[in-house]
């Protein structure tokens, strides 16, 4: 939408301020000690820094903010691109970690999901995709 310019001119937007990708999400926590333990050392998760109430991890170009919440149990709505859904199954089935979802295609690609310790509902997808209908 043009906007107006105080000195009578006219400026039209084109793609200057729109978002161009996630930079970072938050899953709420009961327990950032027990939730650090699950994204670091189940999920590889590198600690940046945390304090008594948030976390703050990555790994590659994935950000993660664990917040403490009395609102846990939730589908976070996030999916983390993998490698293959079907190898983190193996490994993560192998760790303990319960899973809601079995692999399954979808038009996004092939995803499955599983709990945290909160039983937050995590969902994972081939980074590898294009988006298909069928």
């Amino acid at each position: 939408m043009p906007l107006g310019d105080p000195h009578g001119g006219l400026f039209e937007y084109t793609v200057e301020g729109l978002p161009e990708s996630i930079f970072a999400f938050a899953i709420p926590v009961s327990d950032i000690e027990a939730a650090l333990q699950f994204y670091c050392d189940v999920l590889g998760m590198a600690l940046l820094g945390s304090d008594e109430s948030r976390a703050y991890l990555r790994r590659g170009g994935c950000r993660v903010v664990l917040k403490v919440s009395e609102k846990v149990g939730v589908d976070t709505g996030v999916y983390l691109a993998v490698d293959s859904p079907y190898n983190t199954r193996r490994r993560l089935m192998d760790e303990g970690v319960e899973f809601v979802s079995d692999p399954t295609r979808t038009p996004l690609g092939v995803e499955t999901s599983f709990l945290d310790p909160d039983r937050n509902i995590i969902h994972v997808i081939d980074a590898g995709s294009e988006f298909k209908m069928e």
